[in-house]
């Protein structure tokens, strides 16, 4: 498979919204919505297949944990066999997964695919933001990070009440065939992107399988790791916890979620931009604080969609701004690296917290998950305020 390249030079080299930017968010849109169509309804088909609340926190878990051990080599691969062989083996393995889905007779046989499907997330999702982020121009990162983010935001609207919806009307084998389709739709985009060339290192270290994450990340990938804990609670059990108390409306809970995760991308990262991430990190988390909390109550449908347009706003606003900052200071040959360790630490999180909940909601309730979750936020927030503190005595953060 020969790597594109682009030498067409752009009449305006700010530009954001290029042929490549559309091919990419397109692409992007996709994959999301095959993956968001089985969100809500992997643990919907694990309890079919007379699974507990445990098991659907280790099925959640170990495709986050089995994406996250291919994160680090997956940068690597970014940058020595480049953009897009990583990320078309990535949608193609994610394809195959998913497809498989469709004839899983038993949750033996679910565990194992969903780590492929990890595998394939991982290679994907890491190459995907190091391509977008060749293709935005840096002045503009953070806003164009925004943008592309919006494309993942979009497929979130519709995915999980579509995938809820399909459940409801087809069996699983079509609904997972169908979500199969969406990731080679996405496989077909990607042939058409004009991929950066990478510019190879002449020297070679012998420690470079040690080499499993970028430093200059690391300060807001730690952030995210304690923010994006949140994501098992939501994912894994909060269908199952609406049902309890009789809530209706989960599928509105996600539109309404994914509406104001929207509206957050078109400002959050021009704030970012302009006066960096101090005037969009402590908003934003303070959103998905009071979410959480409200969730832990749940008295009612309209509290649920209250707390929706809270996390929305709130990850809108943090999750781009924290990847801007992730691979803004990374060398240009490290920029893939820098994705990686900045996606190892929400699959981190996220699988951390799908299996510590599924614990929790089996020794105690499903309200416990998310005063937990509140608590993992709120040391997001101090953490970031002892950073700013410390960076402050030598030079802003921001």
């Amino acid at each position: 498979m020969s790597e594109k390249t682009n030498t067409v030079t752009s009449p305006n080299p700010d530009k954001i919204w290029t042929r490549d930017f559309v091919l990419i968010c397109l692409a992007n849109f996709f994959i999301f919505l095959g993956f968001q169509m089985t969100l809500p309804t992997i643990p919907l088909f694990v309890e079919q297949l007379g699974g507990s609340d445990q098991l659907i926190g280790m099925i959640v878990g170990v495709f986050t944990f089995s994406a996250l051990a291919l994160r680090p080599y997956a940068g690597h691969a970014l940058e020595d066999k480049g953009r897009q062989f990583v990320y078309m083996t990535g949608l193609a393995i994610f394809v195959i997964a998913v497809g498989s889905y469709a004839f899983a007779a038993s949750i033996v046989f679910l565990f194992i695919m969903r780590v492929l499907q990890g595998l394939g997330w991982g290679f994907s999702t890491t190459a995907t933001g190091t391509i977008a982020t060749d293709i935005i121009p840096p002045k503009r990162r953070g806003e164009g990070m925004g943008y592309f983010g919006l494309s993942g935001n979009i497929a979130l609207a519709f995915g999980p009440s579509l995938g809820l919806t399909l459940a409801g009307m087809m069996s699983f084998t079509y609904l997972f065939l169908i979500c199969a389709a969406m990731g080679f739709i996405a496989f077909l985009l990607s042939s058409r992107i004009h991929y950066k060339k990478v510019e190879k290192s002449p020297h070679k270290s012998t420690t470079v399988k040690f080499d499993i994450f970028e430093k200059t990340a690391l300060q807001p990938a730690t952030l995210l790791f304690f923010i994006t804990v949140t994501f098992g609670g939501i994912a894994s059990f909060l269908p199952l916890y609406a049902e309890q108390k009789g809530i209706e409306g989960i599928e509105l809970y996600f539109l309404t979620f994914a509406i104001f995760l929207m509206i957050s991308r078109t400002f959050a990262g021009k704030i970012y931009d302009q006066k960096g991430h101090l005037y969009v990190f402590l908003p934003g988390t303070s959103c998905i604080f009071t979410a959480m909390i409200l969730l832990s109550w749940l008295p009612s449908t309209f509290v649920m969609l209250v707390a929706a347009g809270l996390y929305g706003l709130g990850f809108g606003s943090v999750q781009p701004a924290l990847q801007a900052w992730s691979v803004e200071k990374a060398p240009d040959n490290r920029k893939g690296m820098a994705n990686a360790t900045f996606f190892s630490f929400f699959d981190l999180g996220v699988g951390i917290g799908a299996i510590l909940f599924g614990q929790l909601a089996f020794i105690y309730n499903y309200a416990v998950i998310y005063s937990t979750a509140a608590g993992s936020v709120f040391i997001s927030m101090a953490l970031y305020v002892f950073l700013l503190f410390k960076s402050r005595k030598k030079a802003p953060m921001a």
